[in-house]
Formats: C-alpha cells, structure tokens, sequence
C-alpha cells in the first residue's frame, strides 16, 4: 500500500516552497538573474583570534608564536577529518607538523559544503521536479544557494571532495604572503625563496613563520596563487600523527557530555512510540521520591525529568510512568513489509536510470527473476544523543555534535521563538555518528528545558530512546530482472526498489523545520533518486532500467553510512552471483566479462582475487567476492565465510581499494577497514522489526553485532593512483554483505536474500 489508510492522503503532495526551494525549482528560472543580483557575493571570515595571531582568510590563522591553526568546517566523528584537511593545507603552506593545531569552524557562508549541495539538489526541490536537478542552471543555483543559506553540512564523505582544493589554496595563499614579508626583509625576489618546516630561506638567511606574521598580512597575492608542484611538500602520503587523538588518549578531549558549567543540572527524556503522539499524564509524586530530582519539563510530544545527576533524573522518570497517546499510524513491520511489497508489485515507479531498450528483451526461456528485502538499520553510535545549553538574556549558547550545524541553530531558536543570531553553537567532538547527528531533534529539547530551569542543562538520550527515536536505514525490497542469452551474456536487465522517499524526508527535517511525522506526510508518494543509489551498475548491460517505487513505511529515515548503496549493492552483487551460478560461470570470469568500461574496478577485482587466493568459489570452499564504485573510489571484497552449528563464521575479508592519490594511508586504512567492520555487523544484524509503534530492538545487545574476537582478519590493500582523492569513509561498507552472502551460498548452495541473512523478514 502507498500509505497507511490512517492518514489522509492530500490529492498532490505539499511542495513545501521556500525560498531556496523556489530559487532552484523549476519555476524559478526565469527570475534567477534578479535573485542573484541582490545577493551579497562576497563574505568575510569570522574566525575568533588573539592579539598575537593573525588570520589568514577562512581556514587558517598563525600565532607570533608560529603555532598554525587550521579551522575546519566539518564535523569530526572519528573519520580523521581534523587531521587530513589540515594535513592537505599544512603541506602546501610547507608547515613544520609539530606547530599544527585544529578548531572547529564557526558558521559562515563560506564553509558551504558545495559538492553535497549539487548532490542534494533533487532532494531540495520541489516533488515532481525529479529531471530538473540534471538541468546546468539549476546545478549553478544550487552552488550559489548552497553558500547564501549557509550549507554547513558533513555527509556523503564529501570533506574530502568539497575541500581539499579550498584548504590547498589556503596553504598556497599564507605560504606567498609569508614569503614575500621574508623577501622584502632581505631585499630578495620571493621567487628565490624556499619554504620547508615553518622555515623560509634564502641561502644562509632564515626567518620562522612567527616573525613574519604581521608583515604578511600587509602583502598581496599575485593572481593567480602559485601552487606547488605536486609531491614538492613533505606531508602528503605520510602518517602524520592525527591531531585530535593525543586529547582522546588522555581524556582532556571535550564531547557533548564532558560540558561542565557552573550550577549545570542533569536532564533525562522520555518520548512516546513514532507517530502523531503526545503526553497524555504522568504521576509527578513518584519522582519527588527519588534524591537528586529538580523538576519536571513537558515537550508535548516528550517529557523531561532534571535533576543534579543523571541517573537520578532517569530514575524520576521510570517512578513518572509517564502515558502517551498515538493516533493514527503506528508502526508495524508487518504493514511495512505489505507496504514495501504493494509499491513494488502495483505501485507506480520513478526511472532513474535507463540505457538500451529493454521493451521486449524478456521471455520465458530467457528471464531470471529474484527478490530481496532489507529491514531497517539503525545508526547505535557509542555517543548517544547529548547536547548542554545554557539560556540567559534571551539568548543560549549550546554545546553539541552536530554534521548540520546551522539546522542545528535554527532549531533551538525556533524553539525558542528567538532569532538565530541569538543562538551560539559550540561545535563538539563526536564519539562515532553514521550520520545520526544530522537529527537535530536534541538542540530544541535541550534549549526549551535550559530556559525553562534558568540555569545550564546538559541533556543526554539513553541508549532506548536513542534506538527508540533514530532516523533509521530506509527498509526496502527490490525485484531484478534479468535477460540471459546463451554463453551467459546479460542481455537486459531490469531493477526495482520499493522505499520511502529518504533523502527528501530528511530534507524537509532539516531544512524545512519539519517534525518526523510533517517530514513522512509531506514526502508521500514522491519519487528519490538517492533511493536507488548504488545502482549505476558497472557491468556492459546493454540494456538496463532502474526504477524507484515510493512506499510510506511510517518510520522516519535519513542517512546511515553508505545509505541506499548499503542495501542496493547488496541486491545487485547477490543477483550477478547468481546469474553466473545460472550460466555456470565462475563469479570473477563472470564479472571480468562485463568490465569493459570500468578499468580502476577490474583492477579491483584482479588484485583482491590474487590477494585472497581466489579459487571461484567452487567445491563449496565457502569464498565469496563483491565489488562496487561509489562517489570515485573503487573497490572490491573476497570474503571466507561458512554457516556452523553456532551461527556464521567469517574466516578471512579481503580488499583491493582505489581511491586516487592517499593524503594519509593509515587514516585511510582505518576507514575502509572500519567500513569493513561496518558492513560485517551490517550483514549480521544492525535492524529492527517494528511493533506498536516501538522498535523491537531497544539495546545494543538487540543488534546482534559482532563481538571483536568474531572480527576475522581484514586485509586491505590499495591501489597505487595519482587520480585526484575520493571521500572513502563509506566506501569499505556495502560490498561486504554480499561477499559474505556469496561466499556462504559457495559454503552451503543457500541463497539469502535479506538483511541481515538470518534477519526475519515476510
């Protein structure tokens, strides 16, 4: 079913217009050259100095004292973000690695996250405009919108992709300036001086970056800046020593929760089942019971319990035995699964991606057809939800882990009624996300209790509301077609994927203000082009579709790591193993015939297979391989695995990775290999069923995730490349599930079709 007959469905879906919705629909390209000619084009950096620093434009300042502050828009979550940017800037402005520091970027225009905008532009326009957001104009208007609302966002592994060319430029520009004070002191040409380790010279002369600081400032670039010749610094592709992780190591490193104000109190929060609920009562006496406790806070839709620990003010809120109430939806994985299922089979559907011809390519003699089905994932990063505010003289500051920080601002303010340039974000440290902190949600809990107590809160979610309240990996099934000729050649193929419309309901949460329940009515029966992600396929198919069919689910979904190629390249990598278990083709042979096109892949698949000893997967040897290219980097996955009397054994993974030119290798190797890891718990729970509204997975001990002494060995090895550098920290994610799915069906000549493998599914 298209939605849940509890909702009344409006006869055309709301567009939600607004501004930046209006500017870059389709309705708004004959204004655009009016639109832009009243907006500011120039913005000048706010980043905070001290009387003996110097900034130097929006990504870098220098101390008289020689200390390089690097300022990074992007939210830290582990990924090593605050080490490779600065890594990329400190190369070129030939830094000494010892005297680099990082912050974190205050909220500016010029931090816009260009390359994540183009990619979400669909999301932001209106429904129906889905083939618009191809158009060149509207590509230019989602660059330039992006920078006037302030896109400060970290998704999509874009940090790297969005700027590296920025902070390279940057380096280039302070190298120049210090340059030439040093030349005008020794009455030198700037040319003829060389920088290395914070050092300028000029034959025996030296001057460190320090002394020159303020003459810099008072010089000029030439146009163009000169960047150095590539591989000239001596940063680049060296394992520099992260720089957030000595302050991790010895504790002084801040989170959300570390916060500590003077008269700070302790909140705790309890929300009703997902859906159009509210408070309905709460027996205030039980908390007066419990030592510690201050005050009760109502949200309508959540209640909140403060009290000088937290402990005590979630104990208070287990004696509240507070009751809500839901009308209408609740959600249930059985109506999912029949909701998944009617969209799929009678629903209509969205192309996104056609080549060829594939009328009349099917038969009988010719078709094989399968289905699969993927259940709900949930993000469970070790930080639950935390955010501490503090709210005086109609003002709050807040502390918190956020990847949009301004949906962030305009979220507490909007619960407040004040407006944004009364709120001061902190941007904090993140212990892991998956892009759980694209919610929001936290930063208006927190402001609405903080003003309320007249004194500084610090919110923290349990771990169940945490769970209970995610904005979880879309469900979804998919059918495959495919049309086989003799030999094993794929002749035409054909995919659908039933799923909610993700991207554009989670674009309305952040973007739009909408709540979770607004975000899913408003998205109904609209098309996503992010839901078919991953679905590109690399293989010569010469006639190829792919089509969307939007499903209301009642769950409210957004981002997780890897989004829909998580559960698309599954789909797809278990189907080509399985076409060539039907042409009786060994899977790599199978795959290799089909490259053509995709040489940086076969190379993938080539080393892995060398690498991990490939033996085809036959005589069930229990090996399975996996590959797939997402966002310019390639890679490709041979896994070991068997199923035993006490449940999967993954022997060995192995993995052949291109990611272009390597700014840091051992970062790099951390993130693939911990999106490895990722994609292992991913084929072994990370979901949830759904009933009454709740889900039915609470703890993490519900997940079914992978203890570290079942993590088998991982090897990884990367491709030598001077290709430009990819975004990476998902890429090691979704081919592994597939790998293990193939390897096992190589074990035991089982198919599994569904996520998790031995996940319940209809």
């Amino acid at each position: 079913m298209a939605a849940e007959p509890d909702i009344e469905q409006p006869d055309q879906a709301p567009t939600g217009l607004n501004r930046r919705k209006l500017l870059i629909g389709g309705g708004a390209l004959g204004g655009l050259v009016l639109a832009w000619a009243i907006w500011p084009r120039s913005y000048e950096p706010n980043v905070a100095a001290t009387e003996t620093e110097q900034v130097f434009g929006a990504f870098l300042k220098i101390s008289e004292a020689g200390q390089v502050t690097v300022v990074v828009p992007q939210s830290e979550m582990g990924q090593g973000v605050y080490t490779v940017l600065p890594q990329i800037l400190a190369d070129e402005l030939g830094a000494d690695w010892r005297t680099v520091a990082v912050e974190p970027a205050p909220i500016n225009p010029l931090y816009s996250n260009i390359p994540l905008a183009e990619q979400w532009a669909e999301s932001l326009m209106p429904a129906g405009s889905e083939k618009l957001a191809e158009h060149a104009v509207v590509r230019w208007m989602a660059q330039n919108v992006a920078i006037r609302e302030q896109f400060m966002v970290t998704a999509d592994s874009t940090s790297i992709p969005a700027f590296a060319t920025s902070f390279r430029e940057a380096g280039a520009a302070a190298r120049v300036l210090l340059t030439k004070a040093a030349a005008a002191r020794w009455d030198v040409p700037w040319e003829a001086c060389t920088v290395e380790n914070g050092m300028i010279s000029n034959g025996e002369k030296t001057l460190r970056f320090g002394e020159l600081v303020r003459d810099a400032a008072g010089q000029s670039l030439p146009d163009p800046v000169p960047l150095r010749t590539s591989g000239t610094g001596s940063l680049i592709g060296q394992d520099v020593p992260r720089l957030d992780l000595p302050s991790k190591l010895d504790g002084s490193a801040n989170f959300a929760g570390d916060v500590r104000l003077p008269d700070m109190v302790y909140a705790a929060v309890r929300q009703g089942p997902i859906g159009e609920t509210r408070l309905k009562s709460f027996n205030r006496a039980g908390a007066g019971k419990i030592t510690g406790f201050i005050d009760v806070v109502q949200g309508g839709q959540w209640i909140a319990a403060v009290a000088t620990n937290w402990w005590a003010a979630n104990r208070a809120l287990d004696k509240m035995s507070p009751v809500f109430e839901t009308r209408g939806f609740m959600a249930d994985s059985d109506k999912i699964d029949a909701a998944l299922q009617e969209a799929l089979d009678e629903g209509p559907g969205t192309r996104f991606v056609s080549r060829g011809e594939n009328r009349g390519m099917f038969t009988e003699e010719n078709l094989f057809q399968a289905r699969y089905h993927a259940n709900a994932a949930l993000h469970a990063p070790v930080e639950t939800r935390t955010a501490t505010a503090e709210y005086k003289d109609g003002g709050l500051e807040l502390w918190m882990a956020t990847q949009s920080p301004v949906a962030a601002v305009q979220a507490a303010a909007r619960a407040l009624n004040i407006r944004q340039d009364r709120v001061t974000l902190y941007p904090m440290l993140s212990g892991g996300s998956f892009d759980r902190n694209l919610d929001n949600e936290i930063a208006a809990q927190v402001a609405l209790i903080a003003r309320h107590m007249g004194r500084p809160v610090q919110l923290v979610w349990s771990r169940a509301e945490d769970m209970m309240h995610d904005h979880y990996r879309a469900p979804s099934q998919a059918r495959l077609d495919a049309a086989m000729a003799k030999g094993g050649r794929v002749e035409a193929m054909q995919i659908k994927i039933a799923a909610p419309p993700s991207a554009r309901e989670q674009a309305k949460r952040l973007f739009d203000g909408m709540d979770s329940v607004e975000a899913m009515r408003s998205s109904i029966g609209e098309a996503d082009s992010k839901a078919v992600e991953g679905l590109e396929v690399p293989y010569d198919v010469p006639n190829l579709t792919v089509d969307h069919h939007s499903a209301f689910v009642g769950v409210p979904t957004g981002n997780w790591r890897s989004n829909a190629h998580s559960s698309n390249v599954f789909y797809l990598e278990s189907f080509i193993d399985e076409l060539a278990a039907k042409a009786a083709i060994e899977p790599l042979s199978f795959r290799m015939q089909m490259m053509n096109n995709q040489p940086r892949l076969a190379r993938c698949l080539t080393s892995v297979a060398a690498m991990a000893a490939w033996d085809g997967g036959l005589d069930r040897s229990g090996q399975g391989i996996a590959c797939h290219s997402m966002r310019g980097g390639h890679i490709a996955v041979i896994a070991s695995a068997s199923r035993g009397g006490s449940g999967l054994e993954v022997r060995r993974i192995s993995a052949s990775v291109d990611i272009g030119r390597i700014i840091h290798p051992d970062i790099a190797r951390q993130q693939i290999e911990g999106g490895i890891v990722f994609g292992l718990a991913m084929a072994l729970g990370s979901a949830t069923r759904f009933d009454k509204g709740l889900p039915t997975a609470k703890r993490l001990s519900d997940l079914s995730l992978p203890r570290l002494a079942e993590i088998p060995p991982i090897q990884i090895e990367f491709v030598r490349s001077e290709e430009e550098p990819v975004g990476y920290e998902e890429l090691g994610v979704p081919a592994v599930a597939p790998a293990i799915a193939n390897a096992l069906f190589s074990a035991t000549g089982v198919r599994l079709r569904q996520l998790p493998l031995f996940g319940e599914v209809s």
